[in-house]
């Protein structure tokens, strides 16, 4: 019967969290990326403008 004892390393075990959380960014930020893109593809599908009921301000500067 063979028993296995596995010592890791403190500097291993950040190097994976670190790599865990930059998946789960990178994830997250593909995620968010196409989402955007998904919604504005079915807004323009259906004819809805995202900026229907916003102000918009003028450019112009005023020197007193």
């Amino acid at each position: 019967m063979n028993n296995y004892v596995a010592y890791v390393d403190p500097s291993v075990m950040t190097y994976i969290i670190q790599a865990v959380a930059g998946i789960v960014i990178a994830v997250g930020a593909g995620i968010g990326i196409y989402a955007k893109k998904a919604k504005k593809k079915v807004s323009d599908k259906l004819g809805i403008d995202e900026n229907r009921n916003k102000e918009v301000e003028s450019d112009d500067i005023e020197i007193k």
